[in-house]
Order: C-alpha cells, then structure tokens, then sequence
C-alpha cells in the first residue's frame, strides 16, 4: 500500500491520546485529573476545550456561586478585588442574573449511539478480568485481531448502509489483517495533516475505556496487558472500521464540527467567581495560621509520651484533632506510603498490589512471614482454603446450566435468611463475622523487609531491602517531617476503609498506595526503624534513636475512625502502660471524630461508634462515609500551625520544619510527591462535582460492574471515570463538596520555593495555568504571606504588605 506507515500511525494515534487522561480499575481506584491531558494549558481554556471534546461543564452552576455569596462562603471584598482587577463593575447580583440567563441544559448528540454502544460492548467483553464466564475467544492475540475473529458473528451490527470499499462485505467478514491496516484502509483519502483531529475525536468518544487501555498499556507488570494485550491503536482500528461501516462520520470536520480556537485574553465571569470563592477559603485559612504563629504557642509537651503519624489524607485532620485534646501526644503528617515504594503480598494472598502513588514504581516486594510456627497461621491458612473453595463451588454451580436451578431450589431458604439478617441487622452479621473470622496476619507475621536467601525476587522485584536501603528509608521520614526527638511510642498509622457492596471500596482507601490499604507500608517503615542494623546504620549518620523508643504499627479504618495498635516487639513496663493509656484515649478520640463526621452526613446518633459500624456493615448503605469529599486545602509545615484550628477535614497536613531542611531538599520531595497526589485527587472530586454526568459516575442506583474493572450506567456504554453521586452530594442534592481547586499553604521561605520551582517545571506549570494555587508563609520575613502570581514571582498579601519592607521576590527560569 503506498504510503501506508505504522509507525506514523502509530505516532499520531498516542499524541491524540494525549489529552484523554488516565482511568484505572475499580480495585486500584486511584483520585485522578479526569482533564490531566490539559494541565499544560491555562485551567479557561483547557475546560473549554474539553466542554468541545467531551461536552462536559467546567465551572460550577451560577446557583452554587450564588448559594456561597450569600452564605458569606465569598467574601464580599475578596470579590470585588478579582472583579476589579479584571475590569469588571458590575454588581454581584447583576452577574449571578446574567450568569444564569445565559446557562442552558446541555443537549447530547445522539449520533453515534448505536456506533458507541456496540464499541464499547466488546471493549468490556475483551477488557474483562474475571467477571465473565466465557471470554472472548483468542484475546492472547490482542485486542483488533480478537474482535476481527468474531466480528462477523456479530448480528447488533447493522449491514452495511453505504458504498464501501469492495474488501467490505454486507457482513465484516473480510478485514484487513493488522490494525495498522484498518486504519489505514479508512483514511487513506483524507490527508495526513488531518489524522490526528480525526483520531482525537474519535478517542474523545469513548474516554473511560479509552483511558482505561492508555493506563492498562503504560502500567508496569500489569498480568492481564501481558495475556490479553489492548492498545490504541486496535481501538482506534476496531472504531474506523465500524464507523465506515455503518455510514457514521469519520472527520468531525465533516459535520461541521472543526475545532474553534478556545484561547481568550479575558477569563469567563465563571473564573472570576472561582478565583473569588477559593481566595476567600485560602484567606480565612491563612489567617488562622497567623495567628497561631503570632501567639508563639506550642500546645505540645516537650516529651510526648507518644508520637502518631498519621497519613496527610484529610480525614487524618479529624481524628488527629482529637486524639491531642485527650493526652501528652504529638501527631504528624507524612504521605500514606510512608516513603517507601512497595508491592505488596499478603500473607497466603494470591494477588500483589501496588503500594506506592501512581507516578512511582515499586522498588520492593513485600510479603509476609510468619514470627513462629503456631496455631494462628494455621488456621488462617484453613480459613483462607476455605473461603477460596466456597467462593469456587458458588460461582460453578451458578455458572452450569444444568445445576443452576437445583441450586436456586435447594439453596433458597439459606440465602433468604442470610439476606434478611443482612438487611434488618448489619451490627450483629458483622458482629458475627468478627467473631467467626481467623486472626489477622498482623498479628502473627512479620514483613519481609530483609531480603529472603530462598525467594529473592518475586517477578521483577526483589524480596526485602538491604541495610543501606532500609536506613534511608528511616531517614528519609525523618528528614521530611523535621524529628529530631523521639518519644517513647512512635506509631506509625496507615489507614483503610470498610464497607460493603461498594465497587468505589478503593477509592476511599489510601490514594497515596493507588487505592490500597497503608498498613503495609506503616508495618514495613516500623519494622525497619526498630531494627539494630538500621538503628546502627542511623547512628553513623548522626540520627540518634533512644534505646528505649519501639516503632510500632496501626491501622486508621476512615469509615469507623477506629485506630487499632500493632503490637508485635517486646515491650518495657512503661512503653506498655503508654500503649494502653493510648488505646484508651484512641476509643476517646473515635468517639468525637465520628460524631463530627455523621454530623456533616446529616447523621444524628445517639452513640457515633455504633452508628458508624453499622454503615460499614450495612449493605444498602450508599454513602458509608465521604471519603475526601470537601478537600480544598494543602498545609507544609509543623503542627503547631495549626495544632488550635478546627479544619473541619479540608485539609491535607503534611508536616515538615524548615528550619532542619536547610538545603530544601525534604521540602522538593513533599511538593512534587504528595502535593502533587493530592492535586490528582482535588481535581477528580472537582470536577465529578461541577459535571457528574460526564466527569463523574451518576447514581449507584443504576450502577453495573463490568469485567472486575470498572462500572457503567445501565446495561452499557462508556466506563465510567469518577465519583458517583452519593460521594459528594445528600439526597436532596446539597453538595457535600465544595468545587475548588487546592489552596497550598506552605511555611518556608520563598526564595526555598522559588528555587524547587524553577527545577522542577511540571509542578511550576500546574501553579502557572492555574490548576491550583499557592501561598508562601515566610519565616524570614516574619512569616508574612506571599501569593505566587505566575513565572515564579510573588506578591505579599495587601493586608500585609505594610508589616514589610521587602521587594516582592521574582525569579526567572
């Protein structure tokens, strides 16, 4: 064929993919930017361009911005300010009319429907990873050459409409090869210049199965890429193919539908009101900090008697708020990971994760090992064989035709009784449950953090680290988190949730470990602070750990707010009585925090501990907890920042002292590791919010898990890619969110931030377009706060430019 290139085609496919971001399975739900193919554009004309290639809202509704200015949540100054600097004299109310009369309901293009439908139909049939019974035949082939086999079978695909090319029959039973091929076969008449729109648009139709094989192609060690390979290119293959088919448009420009140029010197009146509504939280939470600082407190003792760290994740803010008002405790934030890029293995488990954020790859594996030979290990190991048995017989006996009915007849009583007791009584199964189930490996194993003489590498990994690792590990949290004293308990806290019936189930645990539980990594950093080795190694490098400090491990359950310790080295008289005293105070603690958190779920109970089990336990439950629902700010710095203010779970805590980083290197690593995770998050609750039909999930009430990655609506059609409903809003529609994008407050000298931006220009630009903004609190300088304004220069806040006489700090790159 003349002038017919893979590789180019090849090319142009993944540079159209650009903008179409990244989707990963249910089970490693990780908060992901669903526009993140646009950060490198200003935030007005990237959710313009994505309104014209997803038809999805970028900006919350004029009734919310008028809900905020009325409530007093958009400071009437702070408004005038941003509406002024813009050229705007207006009055509000004259731009919420005008904002409202000139909104109007979407209205979806029905087009290419049937075209979508029956794409994405064998995309979940080939993309399944365990749900179906029978999968597609020769998927070890690859995506185009598996659905070239079968797709003449295929009777939802309607004859051929048009005149098409001889090589297409009535029926698609004479395909090109390769996809490559395909592709080539449909646009060969158009020009090359125009491929990369026509791919764009045709990528843009499909966005969730589009960015679930884009993150399934680039992800590392992935076992079902490597059986059942699925690139762009076969979808893009699989699409054209169809659309010739079927008489559907190849080139949107076509129908008119040629890209408008979306870059405008002035921003929508929708900015303005953003910019305004986050200026007044960031102000309201600047201000609080500085009168903290200002009154030079430090509610903390000088030796606590226990040391928490807890994962920044903002429901961290709330139980570490009130665990300090019941004792002698210092808490601290750290990313959920705790620093240590891990895959992890349970201990009998036949599955591995990955424990780390997303960006990062695992260095190590971790597994488990059992301590002794005991009676606990054994029956797990029973219980595990068990289930595993259970789970096998259930799916076969409803899989086989000829058994399916028997089973229904004889097992009819057993399930009704078992769905009854679940639906009137969800505390006594899960009570039940409790009671019935084997110990935990936690409290019989130990992680494998010395590399294992028999098993030193699991795949591509190896099993454990060495003595120079696991020191810099320790290290590392050190640094990042200013110790330079340790208590006698440190406790370093991951944290999970519970619920039931829920496919978001991993959404709400650690973002930082792609949607895992952290106690591993927490079991893991604790394990390698309590060993001499390290300990030694420590010494060497002027890190001084007091003999008579033990390193343990806990678990946050974020749905119940229920701590529990890990227990596992011997301890002395008085770490033992500290460790008790801290249980004691941690049920204190839970008590409060769940109280505050059904109170923001409209929940009122008399006793929060009991009401919160229940909804874990409660398999109609759809909203068990909110998960971040509500973030919108990021703190750096020590917790005497804000150790006095009720941060009602908005914020993300990360500790960190400037005064022991004076390199900037533990700041560096907070801003472009968990600042960045958290922006990822920020703006998936941001725009599931302001768009739930597009850029989010809808209800869980018309909600189907498909293939074990992902759901759609009804039965079919495009996976979905965000948050549903019931995260981020109540019953009557009161948003429990509020859209903004994050405030970062850091406590540094600017000049410090100055620099990491200027050696790291991926998280410049994020400031720069505006995905998120930031303020620096200047030790130096009195910790007068400084407003980054773009291209690295800062302006001092108007109420505090007159406390200083320095020149604002601009820096070029």
């Amino acid at each position: 064929m003349s002038g017919f290139d893979p590789v180019t085609i090849r090319a142009t496919i993944d540079s159209a993919a650009e903008r179409i971001g990244r989707v990963w399975p249910l089970y490693s739900d990780v908060g992901a930017n669903p526009l993140s193919g646009f950060e490198d554009r200003p935030f007005p004309d990237a959710v313009a361009e994505a309104e014209r290639l997803f038809g999805g809202r970028g900006y919350p509704q004029p009734t919310w911005f008028r809900a905020a200015w009325e409530s007093g949540r958009i400071d009437p100054d702070v408004l005038e300010s941003v509406l002024e600097a813009h050229g705007v004299s207006d009055s509000p109310a004259t731009l919420l009319d005008r904002m409202e009369a000139s909104a109007s309901d979407r209205s979806r293009s029905a087009d290419s429907e049937t075209l979508d439908r029956i794409v994405a139909k064998w995309l979940a049939a080939f993309l399944d990873q365990g749900q179906a019974a029978c999968p597609v035949p020769n998927r070890e082939e690859g995506l185009y050459r598996a659905w070239r086999s079968v797709a003449p079978y295929d009777t939802e695909i309607p004859a051929s409409s048009t005149p098409v090319a001889t090589q297409y029959h009535e029926r698609l039973d004479d395909l090109p090869e390769t996809a490559p091929e395909a592709v080539y076969a449909v646009l060969s008449d158009y020009p090359t210049e125009d491929w990369e729109r026509i791919f764009e648009h045709h990528l843009a139709a499909l966005p969730g199965w589009v960015g679930f094989i884009k993150q399934r192609a680039q992800a590392n060690n992935n076992p079902w890429q490597e059986a059942c390979p699925a690139t762009l290119l076969d979808y893009m293959a699989i699409r054209l193919i169809l659309a010739k088919h079927m008489g559907e448009p190849i080139d949107p420009a076509d129908e008119g539908d040629a890209d408008p140029s979306t870059d405008s010197d002035d921003p929508p009146l929708a900015e303005l009101w953003l910019t305004a509504w986050e200026r007044s939280f960031r102000q309201g939470l600047v201000d609080d900090v500085q009168q903290d600082l200002a009154a030079g407190r430090d509610t903390n003792p000088e030796t606590p008697d226990a040391q928490l760290v807890f994962c920044i994740d903002t429901r961290s803010e709330i139980i570490r708020r009130h665990l300090e008002r019941t004792g002698p405790y210092e808490t601290f934030g750290y990313g959920g990971f705790f620093g240590i890029p891990l895959e992890y293995e349970g201990f009998e488990s036949k599955t591995r994760t990955d424990s780390c954020p997303v960006m990062v790859d695992p260095t190590h594996h971790i597994t488990e090992r059992p301590r002794t030979d005991g009676g606990a290990a054994t029956a797990y190991d029973r219980w595990q064989r068990l289930t595993r048995a259970g789970t096998s017989l259930m799916k076969s006996l409803k899989n086989d035709v000829a058994a399916a009915f028997g089973f229904v007849e004889a097992s009819g009583s057993l399930f009704g009784a078992a769905l009854t007791s679940r639906t009137l009584s969800p505390s006594g199964v899960r009570a039940l449950r409790d009671r019935l189930s084997p110990p935990r490996p936690e409290s019989f194993c130990d992680p494998t953090i010395d590399a294992d003489a028999d098993h030193d590498h699991a795949a591509d990994l190896p099993v454990g680290m060495s003595t120079d690792q696991r020191a810099f590990y320790a290290e590392a949290a050190f640094d990042l988190m200013g110790w330079e004293e340790f208590a006698p308990v440190v406790v370093f806290t991951g944290h999970r949730s519970e619920t039931v019936n829920n496919p978001y189930k991993s959404s709400i645990d650690c973002g930082a470990c792609a949607g895992s539980p952290g106690t591993p990594n927490a079991r893991t950093l604790a394990a390698i602070c309590n060993d001499p080795a390290v300990r030694a190694e420590l010494r060497d490098r002027g890190i001084e750990v007091p003999e008579d400090t033990v390193f343990l491990a806990a678990e946050h359950n974020t749905t119940t707010d229920d701590v529990e310790i890990f227990v596992t080295e011997d301890l002395s008289e008085r770490q033992r009585a500290v460790v008790d005293r801290l249980r004691d105070d941690l049920e204190t603690a839970q008590t409060g925090a769940a109280a505050e958190r059904l109170e923001t779920m409209d929940v009122d109970a008399a006793d929060s501990v009991d009401e919160a089990e229940k909804r874990t336990a409660d398999w109609a439950e759809p909203r068990p907890e909110l998960g971040l629902s509500g973030n919108a700010g990021f703190v750096i710095g020590p917790r005497r920042l804000t150790d006095s203010i009720d941060l009602d779970g908005r914020s993300f805590l990360h500790s960190y002292d400037w005064a022991t980083d004076p390199d900037g290197d533990a700041l560096e690593n907070i801003m472009t590791g968990p600042l960045v995770v958290c922006q990822m998050i920020n703006a998936q609750y941001y725009f599931s919010t302001v768009d739930n039909e597009v850029y989010g999930s809808g209800s869980k009430t018309t909600h189907n898990t498909v293939g074990h990655v992902g759901v759609v609506q009804g039965n079919g059609g495009d996976l979905l890619m965000g948050l549903p409903l019931q995260s981020l809003f109540s019953d009557d529609g009161r948003p429990y969110h509020e859209p903004l994008r994050l405030s970062v407050v850091v406590h540094a000298p600017v000049e410090q931030v100055t620099e990491i931006l200027v050696d790291n220009e991926d998280l410049a630009t994020l400031f720069d377009n505006g995905w998120l903004s930031l303020t620096v609190l200047d030790p130096e300088q009195g910790n007068v706060p400084f407003e980054y304004q773009g291209e690295l220069a800062w302006e001092p806040w108007a109420e505090s430019a007159e406390e200083t006489s320095e020149t604002p700090v601009t820096a070029g790159r």
